[in-house]
């Protein structure tokens, strides 16, 4: 499943990039479909990037980040 998702993800990312182009570059009837096609690449690729970021720190492939919380840091109330 994975595996799946970062295809997914380079595919999203790789339409934002090429739609996002025609988007900026496009004449006057073609901007808007690049511009949301180029957005709802942007959308499924920051969904399936981080899904792949929870999925591999949860699987101990990548080390969780440090969280400081208040309560932590400074004793009990």
């Amino acid at each position: 499943m994975a595996k799946l998702v970062a295809i997914l993800n380079v595919v999203a990312w790789a339409g934002f990039w090429a739609f996002g182009y025609l988007a900026l570059s496009g004449t006057e009837g073609h901007v808007l479909p690049a511009l949301l096609l180029a957005a709802a690449g942007a959308g499924v690729g920051l969904k399936a990037w981080f899904w792949l970021v929870r999925h591999s720190e949860a699987t101990g492939y990548a080390v969780p980040p440090k969280r400081a919380y208040p309560e932590e840091t400074h004793g009990p109330a």
